[in-house]
């Protein structure tokens, strides 16, 4: 094993790699594994999405191999995920989960519910100790295909998914592991999707956590305009924004007469610094969490954070895939030595820092007292984030000024396991108007069968009775034949696909009416639990329930 590192490079890009689709696929995907390999500082976890042939993957693996042994494609459904994760470590253990809740087969131009999209795990080991482990989670979650507005019946499909994965990274957080959320979420800062992964999961937005006053989404988004910014230059939005998608400086959107001046031996087109954007946007996040504080000695900070892989291939002069990478680094900071804050606290912490270090008189007191003060100063940053229930700090055998400090981060981190009243009614609600539309879906496909098999029949007694005209029972068996097959498909559907995801309804519904009972609870500050309200889908099938 090297030597424990002092800080991991991450790297997330969707490479947009759709077969047959993506146009000058090859081409791009090989550079992407060069540029790469050559990278300055060079990425020690890498994830992918949209890779969805092993013939792409192992492009990248072959020029990637020296810096990133280690590596993982992932396999799902009929066309596969499209994700995969490389590793400068042993990646131990690796999972792939589906979402419940994951598109639509009937939507087949779409594609989302054919690709099995889901969380890609690996758990990596980059020393010896027990807790000297990496749990990455990489995702692609269903893409708002119809704009992310209110009415967008996909939203309750990616509102699910944030919460699946938000559990996934809060179970290894409270393992006592460094935990790496990173992909296209598909999704805009501080949106409700976005809400869902830093409530219920003890981890940090990297990006926001150096730029808290980046966007919240393009320029014409209805919550951007609201803080009342000026419209971004193209720089600004890749600098301070994050808006690695839709960006004008992506030459794939560009229009097509823009694009056909790109190309073998042309000369170099590039986009003024302080073009107008109003459309970039960030859609790819690198989530992570501290690790096991008392445990490791220490926590993982985000250093650094950044736009990458913004070049041009060296050839086509085109865009190296349609987003651009999120580059973050990590650091580890002893909690032997005084902490490197990426910020100075606000006056407000200053001023509490004074008032209790009068207030302490033993020697112990002082130094538990000093922890405390600079935990809380760095979870004020929003560079420390601790897993708020990790069972594996034995008290038996840890010193008194840790124990104090990991008291006192239970105490500071209660809420990040629930979101405001508000957020779960309007989730609440976002189910059962999503559920009432799945039960007519299934209601009419269900019907649409036995209409079909009704006409089929009727059709066969009356090829009976036509006599000789046998032209006039052809056309009615192979109009009701075809009008079987139609209803034979959608009875299907009704039996396997809606009714399956009614079923994955109630458990979403079930988990978020649990976690606001939890919420109220702690508000409370009694530790009981209210009696949770029943569900409000229509219990379809009791009888096995």
């Amino acid at each position: 094993m090297d030597e424990l590192p002092t800080e991991i490079s991450v790297l997330t890009l969707n490479c947009w790699g759709l077969k047959y689709i993506s146009k000058l696929r090859r081409e791009r995907i090989s550079e992407i594994g060069r540029q790469l390999s050559i990278a300055s500082p060079q990425p020690h976890i890498v994830a992918l999405q949209e890779l969805f042939t092993q013939e792409d993957y192992w492009a990248i693996r072959r020029q990637t191999r020296f810096i990133l042994p280690y590596g993982k494609f992932y396999h799902s459904a009929a066309l596969g995920g499209g994700l995969a994760i490389l590793s400068r470590w042993p990646i131990q253990e690796s999972t792939m989960l589906r979402y419940p809740l994951n598109g639509r087969p009937t939507a087949f131009w779409r594609g989302d519910w054919y690709v099995g999209k889901g969380v890609a795990c690996a758990r990596i080991r980059y020393g010896p100790d027990p807790k000297h482990v990496i749990e990455v989670f990489n995702t692609h979650t269903h893409a708002p295909y119809e704009g992310g507005q209110p009415d967008d019946s996909y939203l309750c499909h990616r509102m699910a998914q944030s919460w699946e994965i938000a559990k996934l990274m809060r179970g290894a957080a409270e393992r006592g592991h460094l935990v790496l959320g990173m992909g296209d979420f598909n999704m805009i800062p501080l949106s409700p999707e976005h809400r869902i992964i830093t409530a219920h999961a003890p981890v940090v937005d990297a990006w926001r956590v150096l730029h808290p006053d980046s966007s919240v989404g393009p320029a014409t988004h209805p919550a951007e305009q609201a803080r009342h910014r000026p419209i971004p230059t193209a720089e600004f939005n890749i600098v301070e924004n994050g808006a690695a998608s839709d960006g004008p400086t992506n030459t794939w959107r560009w229009s097509s007469k823009q694009q056909k001046l790109l190309g073998i031996g042309k000369p170099e087109v590039t986009v003024p610094p302080d073009t107008i954007d109003h459309r970039g946007k960030r859609l790819d996040y690198v989530f992570a969490s501290s690790g096991e504080i008392p445990t490791l000695g220490g926590s993982w900070t985000v250093r650094r954070v950044s736009v990458g892989m913004m070049m041009r291939h060296p050839q086509l002069g085109c865009s190296l895939s349609d987003h651009f990478a999120v580059e973050a680094v990590l650091a580890f900071e002893s909690t032997a030595a005084e902490p490197t804050k990426i910020w100075p606290p606000t006056p407000k912490a200053a001023a509490a820092t004074v008032t209790e270090k009068r207030d302490i008189t033993s020697e112990n007191d002082t130094i538990i007292a000093e922890d405390n003060i600079n935990l809380r100063d760095s979870l004020h940053n929003g560079t420390y984030l601790q897993s708020p229930t990790s069972s594996s700090f034995h008290e038996d055998s840890a010193s008194k000024k840790n124990r104090a400090s990991f008291d006192h981060q239970q105490q500071q981190q209660k809420h990040y396991y629930k979101l405001p009243e508000s957020d779960y009614t309007a989730l609440l609600d976002l189910i059962h108007t999503y559920a009432l539309r799945e039960q007519r879906q299934l209601k009419y496909r269900g019907l649409h069968f036995f209409v079909a098999l009704f006409v089929t029949i009727a059709s066969l007694v009356g090829v009976w009775f036509i006599g000789d005209r046998t032209y006039v029972g052809f056309i009615l068996i192979l109009v009701s034949s075809l009008g079987l097959t139609a209803g034979t498909v959608d009875g299907l559907m009704a039996l396997l696909f809606f009714k399956a995801e009614l079923r994955a309804l109630k458990e979403f519904e079930w988990e978020v009416r649990n976690a606001r009972a939890f919420a109220g609870a702690a508000v409370r500050g009694d530790g009981m639990l209210a009696d949770v309200v029943p569900v409000r889908l229509e219990d379809e099938d009791s009888d096995d329930d």
